[in-house]
């Protein structure tokens, strides 16, 4: 039997002075909020329309809704850290290999995605590394079970990709895709106007 992938897209409903809060400390609340409204509408837009895989929507609030955006299947994230409502996210779709992105990466195109489900079919888990040290992108394969990979793992921090892989057994196969810039604070969105948001792959171990 097929298994569907499914991508999931992490949002929060567009709200000024609630998203962003580290952009906006440089650029102000209404530009951040112009930023992640057109950016989340943008990505959604621009992957939910690939048969490749199955697109949900992972919202906070979880009774939220933004009439721009397209009309998706989704859930709410429910409460809890970062990590928590991450994991909580990756094991709601039915069977299949899932991956999790944000919706405030401009740069995220379809071949990211499809790549990384390739990556998931002989590897565990896939990444797309951050330039911060963080990641923009996690997969998981989900077979023959789910793990947590988010335990004691420190957020917008440069360790917050390898404690999050240290978190993986030694047996978990990684791979990575692109490198790219998830926009959180100003030096983000200077170097993404500027078209420096973007390096190029990493090698899997």
């Amino acid at each position: 039997m097929t298994l569907e992938n499914h991508l999931i897209v992490f949002l929060k409903v567009p709200r000024i002075g609630r998203v962003k809060s580290r952009l906006a400390a440089d650029i102000g609340p209404a530009a951040a909020w112009r930023f992640y409204r057109d950016t989340t509408t943008t990505v959604l837009r621009r992957l939910s329309g690939d048969r490749r895989w199955r697109t949900w929507i992972a919202l906070s609030p979880d009774d939220g809704r933004f009439p721009a955006w397209p009309a998706l299947p989704g859930f709410g994230q429910g409460s809890g850290d970062i990590g928590v409502r991450m994991d909580r996210a990756m094991r709601r779709p039915p069977p299949g290999p899932v991956v999790l992105v944000g919706g405030d990466v401009p740069d995220i195109r379809r071949a990211d995605i499809a790549a990384a489900f390739r990556a998931l079919g002989d590897h565990d888990a896939v990444f797309g590394p951050a330039q911060d040290g963080g990641f923009w992108l996690v997969g998981m394969r989900r077979r023959p079970r789910h793990v947590y990979p988010y335990r004691g793992v420190p957020w917008s921090s440069p360790e917050t990709l390898a404690r999050t892989i240290a978190n993986l057994t030694p047996h978990h196969r990684v791979a990575f895709v692109a490198t790219l810039d998830d926009v959180d604070d100003g030096a983000a969105f200077r170097r993404y106007r500027a078209g420096l948001s973007r390096s190029q792959p990493s090698c899997a171990p």
